[in-house]
């Protein structure tokens, strides 16, 4: 499995916006500092507000900021806004498509290791994966 660039630019914005405890940051200054494309994370970061996420906040001294505690934001729901689908497999999207459709299993344990997956990360929230300037990252 291997999650979208949309998937990583939202969790690395929502690591920028965190950081700035409340700070507005502006989508140029967040683009700048990730060394990404500022028009793919205007269309983050619309997305992310659009779901209740960060707030955008228009003019002068505007910007993102959280919506919520980074506490309180788990990753399995920011990966359920952001991926468009979990279809590892063509079955997933186009049922009957395959001639084994009938008598496979597959699908089956994909959807409990989908279900395993996003479950694994509703334990874990935002402030969990952002280390503290000063903290060192765990290695895994």
């Amino acid at each position: 499995m291997r999650l979208t660039q949309f998937s990583d630019y939202a969790v690395r914005l929502l690591m920028t916006v965190a950081l700035a405890d409340g700070a507005p940051v502006t989508v140029a200054s967040a683009a700048a500092q990730l060394r990404v494309s500022r028009n793919h994370l205007v269309k983050v970061a619309h997305v992310l507000v659009r779901n209740g996420i960060l707030t955008g906040t228009r003019g002068r001294s505007g910007g993102l900021t959280l919506q919520r505690r980074a506490e309180d934001i788990r990753l399995g729901e920011l990966l359920r806004i952001t991926e468009p689908d979990f279809n590892l497999a063509e079955c997933f999207s186009s049922p009957g498509a395959c001639a084994l459709d009938r008598i496979c299993r597959l699908p089956t344990y994909l959807h409990d290791a989908e279900r395993a997956f996003l479950g694994e990360l509703d334990k874990h929230t935002l402030a969990d994966i952002i280390v503290k300037p000063g903290a060192t990252a765990r290695q895994t």
